[in-house]
This record gives C-alpha cells, sequence and structure tokens, in this order.
C-alpha cells in the first residue's frame, strides 16, 4: 500500500507539473525590425535568453514559438536568435501565427514596431506600420475565428485616424489588447505616487529627444499620474505644443507652474542642473506639451536639452502640497526598465486582462498626434473633442525588483 501511496504522489505530481507547462502561453514576436538593443531585441530577447539578457536568472514564464520581421537590416539579429533557440521565422504574420498551418497556434502576441527605416508624416512623427501590421493579426483571427491577446509597443499609432481605427477594431473583434511606454512601471525616486483620489491642480513632466517616440514617454508618465486624480480621466479639452523662446513666455505668464519645474529638474541625478545656472540657459531647442483636461487640470510635458536630459514629475494639489519623483530607467545593456513592462504583459498573456489601463496608451497616442499637429500649425491651440476619453484606473505603482548590474563591456 506504501508503495502505491507514493506511485500515485508521484503520478499525481507528474501531471501538475505536465499541467503547469501547459499552461505557459505560447507568443509570437511580430517586429519591424530586430537588431541589437532594438526594442525587438530587449523586449523579445528576454524571452529566449531571460529578463537579464544573459541566459542566467529569471526568465519570462511565456515561450516564444514564431518571429516575423518586417524588414532585415544588415545587423539583423533575429536570425542568429531564432537558430540558437530553434525557433522558426516566418516570412507572413499568418504564418507566424498559425505556425504555417490553419489553425492559431499562439496563446498571445507581443507586436513590436519601433525600430526600422520608415518614413515620418507631416507632423514630424516615425510612421511604423502598426496599422498594417495588426490588421495583419486581426485577419488571420478572422480566418482562425479564434482571436488572443495582443500587446503592443509603445503608442498604438501616429494619426489619430489609425489610433482610433486599431482601437475601434480591438472592440469590435473582442481582442485583449493592451500598449503603452516602460516609464510608469519603472524606478522611481523617492518613491512616491500622486495620492489616489485627490484633487489635483497641476503636473509637469520633464522630457528629453524626439518630441515622438520620446515626447510618447513624457505623455505616458504624466498620464499615469493624471489618471489617478479625483473623479479619475475625464478626457482632454484642448491642447497646444510650443517651441524655443515661446516655451520660457508662457512659463512667465504662468500658463505652467516654473516652481513644478524645479521641483522636477531638482530630481535629476545623472545630468543635474550646473550649480549657478537657470533650468532656460540650458536647453537650445526647449518644447513644451500644454494640456487642459475636461475637469480644469493642467498638464505640461517640458521637453529639453543640452544636459538636462531625464525625466521626472512634480506636481501640487487643489488643496495644497504635492510632490515630485525621477523616472529611473537602466540606461545601458541589460536595460532592466524593459523587464518591468514585459512582465505586465506577460501577466496579460495569462489572465488575458491587461495589466493596466489600454484607454490610458488610446488618449496618450491621441495626445501625441494631436500636439504634434498643433507644433505643424505653428503652436496654436487645438480643440480636442474626439479626446473625450473617459475612464478608471485601478492600477496602483510599485516599486520593481532592484535594477541588476550591466553588461560588462566585452574588452
Amino acid at each position: 500500500m506504501k508503495q502505491f501511496a507514493l506511485f500515485a504522489l508521484l503520478f499525481i505530481g507528474l501531471i501538475q507539473f505536465t499541467t503547469a507547462q501547459e499552461k505557459i502561453p505560447r507568443v509570437a514576436v511580430i517586429t519591424t525590425a530586430w537588431y541589437p538593443n532594438s526594442h525587438a531585441d530587449v523586449i523579445g530577447g528576454r524571452l529566449l535568453e531571460g529578463y537579464n539578457l544573459n541566459g542566467e536568472g529569471e526568465f519570462p514564464q511565456l515561450k516564444l514559438v514564431s518571429i516575423f520581421t518586417d524588414q532585415v537590416p544588415a545587423n539583423d539579429k533575429s536570425r542568429a536568435l531564432a537558430e540558437k533557440h530553434h525557433v522558426p521565422i516566418f516570412d507572413t504574420i499568418e504564418k507566424a501565427l498559425t505556425l504555417g498551418g490553419d489553425k492559431l497556434a499562439v496563446d498571445g502576441v507581443l507586436m513590436i514596431a519601433e525600430h526600422g527605416k520608415y518614413p515620418e508624416n507631416d507632423t514630424g512623427s516615425l510612421v511604423y506600420p502598426k496599422r498594417r501590421l495588426f490588421g495583419e493579426i486581426v485577419a488571420t483571427f478572422e480566418k482562425t475565428k479564434k482571436v488572443v491577446p495582443v500587446f503592443s509597443d509603445k503608442h498604438l499609432e501616429a494619426s489619430w485616424s489609425d489610433i482610433d481605427w486599431l482601437w475601434q477594431t480591438a472592440k469590435k473583434h473582442h481582442i485583449p489588447l493592451m500598449a503603452g511606454s516602460s516609464l510608469p512601471q519603472a524606478w522611481r525616486i523617492p518613491q512616491v505616487d500622486l495620492e489616489k483620489g485627490k484633487a489635483v491642480k497641476e503636473i509637469v513632466v520633464t522630457s528629453y529627444h524626439r518630441l515622438d517616440s520620446y515626447g510618447f514617454h513624457g505623455l505616458e508618465g504624466l498620464q499615469c499620474l493624471a489618471e489617478r486624480r479625483q473623479g479619475g480621466e475625464t478626457g482632454v479639452k484642448r491642447v497646444r505644443c510650443l517651441q524655443g523662446e515661446e516655451v520660457w513666455k508662457a512659463m512667465d505668464a504662468g500658463e505652467f507652474s516654473a516652481a513644478l519645474l524645479e521641483q522636477a529638474v531638482s530630481k535629476f541625478q545623472d545630468r543635474p542642473l550646473p550649480a549657478g545656472k537657470k533650468i532656460r540657459e540650458l536647453p537650445k531647442k526647449p518644447a513644451l506639451f500644454q494640456i487642459e483636461y475636461n475637469d480644469g487640470l493642467k498638464a505640461s510635458v517640458v521637453t529639453m536639452d543640452n544636459g538636462l536630459a531625464e525625466w521626472a514629475a512634480a506636481w501640487n494639489y487643489q488643496d495644497g502640497g504635492g510632490d515630485a519623483f525621477l523616472y529611473r530607467l537602466q540606461e545601458d545593456h541589460p536595460y532592466a526598465h524593459f523587464t518591468n513592462l514585459l512582465k505586465g504583459a506577460e501577466q496579460m498573456m495569462h489572465t488575458g486582462k491587461p495589466t493596466w489601463s489600454t484607454e490610458r496608451t488610446y488618449l496618450t497616442s491621441g495626445l501625441l498626434d494631436s500636439l504634434l499637429v498643433s507644433k505643424k500649425n505653428g503652436g496654436s491651440w487645438l480643440d480636442t473633442p474626439f479626446l473625450n476619453i473617459k475612464y478608471q484606473s485601478d492600477y496602483d505603482w510599485r516599486e520593481p525588483p532592484a535594477m541588476p548590474p550591466l553588461t560588462p563591456k566585452k574588452k
């Protein structure tokens, strides 16, 4: 009897182990280009080489079973990785999602369209083929009569018509969709958050580099705070984008808070404001995103350069007080802030439900396009009735695990 009981326990354990193994979602990476340190590499690469991108430590509980790349640059990395890890690369999205068969063969899709050689539109935004890629994913879902969760890296699309099409298409086909920036999940110094349910007067966020690709991060860093205010998200009334000296004129006129900008910059660590210098003295090409929400909240993203190149946020409440912090990223290999982003996508692949509000990125994608249209129009205010996007977020930021050490440089 003892031997039988032992055998039974071992058999049950084997079933449980096998079941656990079977529960690891099988995913496809659909990307524009995969080369060293591209988003495909630092997101998709983690599925093959672990969260630290070195084959050691923790691995995502996801199994990469297929890859599609829209472009194959000279420094492509996907082919070598795929061969090393025995992952097939397909020449169409349909084949990548069906593994060459006639049935959907994946449990989730990571759509990573952020790098590669693509044109700019008339507002200066790089146009990655997200609508085309997502359209082919959806066509495969329709053909196989099955849908699975899709994570789309960064913004949904470049223009409002395409942003809204992607959003409405996902809703129509009941596709679990999540997107967004790595900034909301990043480390914070100090470890603070905007108090949920409290009335907020104004928020100022700093950014740097390109207004489209990096400005989007600034908007997501702003929105993950704004959505926590009293009443939740109410939508946006109008926006404006100013450049150069007009930024400081707006600040002097009280259109955004100089004090909040100073509080945000005071949190910089790698590129602090030099002693004796004023913020306005350094940036050569500053830019200002101004946002007026329907409930009266004012918010700004100030893009700077010439040394002032970090993301930080500061805010004040309606009843006084406020706070500020630095968004801390790991700006070298293994770029661990992408671990925090992928963990959110991983959770959705397991639960079938977005880890944070997809409405956040629906709104920030529309904000980015609208702000760049304002820039194109010379910085005039642009009314945004189409951004009357209302939602309640139940997402709470938590400090991620400690940042791993940088990968040693090869000699």
